[in-house]
């Protein structure tokens, strides 16, 4: 579980504090005993592709996906061919509604990353087929302060927060240098309650256009 080098650098204090020396050794331990998710190798893939200093969008999720070839490290992303998740196509079909993009054919968002948005769950495992089961082990810890470090050294992110857990995240963002967008959780318990025509995408390009910042390609398809 190693973060590359720019990242390591950015959260160089925090990575040295007991509590996540205390969830590498727990989390190694689940991976070595049980089927968690992400693949160990992609635990820190979000990270991979963007580095600190180029992320211009947050997306935050919650924790990965429990299903068997889901989870690849991104939130909300799943690998090439795998069936789209329920929350993951309300967000495809409200990015067609919102930008009209073409229904994207997969569900495999590596295209928005490489443009500087940084898909990042809350919780970065889960065991197979337990949904929360590494909440409150310590990631919320380190992904808080991933928040609050890029609010804190960057201006002109705009922050997605989509839900009530999502939305608590808040409290770590300098809305005066910032954006940040709410709306309800993309799940269809919640999207009706005004995920659609929240228009999430064209917000966030009209912001980064202001800023002098280039705009996210969203379209996928």
């Amino acid at each position: 579980m190693q973060l590359n080098k720019q990242w390591s650098s950015f959260l160089e204090e925090d990575i040295k504090l007991n509590y996540f020396n205390k969830l590498h050794k727990f989390v190694d331990n689940e991976y070595n005993n049980k089927v968690i998710f992400p693949n160990y190798e992609d635990i820190f893939k979000a990270f991979e592709l963007v580095q600190p200093c180029d992320v211009c969008v947050v997306i935050v999720g919650q924790d990965p996906y429990h299903g068997i070839n889901q989870a690849h490290g991104l939130a909300f992303s799943i690998l090439d061919d795998c069936k789209l998740p329920p929350s993951l196509k309300n967000i495809f079909i409200e990015l067609v509604d919102d930008i009209g993009c073409s229904m994207p054919s997969n569900g495999n968002l590596i295209p928005w990353a490489k443009q500087g948005v940084l898909l990042i769950n809350s919780v970065l495992s889960v065991e197979h087929s337990k949904a929360h089961s590494h909440k409150n082990i310590g990631w919320e810890q380190f992904t808080d302060n991933i928040i609050k470090q890029l609010s804190l050294n960057y201006k002109n992110i705009v922050f997605i927060l989509w839900g009530a857990y999502a939305q608590k995240k808040a409290i770590f963002i300098d809305e005066a240098k910032n954006l940040i967008l709410k709306a309800p959780h993309p799940s269809p318990l919640s999207s009706y309650r005004g995920f659609f025509t929240s228009k999430p995408f064209s917000k966030t390009n009209v912001y980064l256009d202001s800023v002098g910042k280039k705009k996210i390609k969203w379209c996928l398809a």
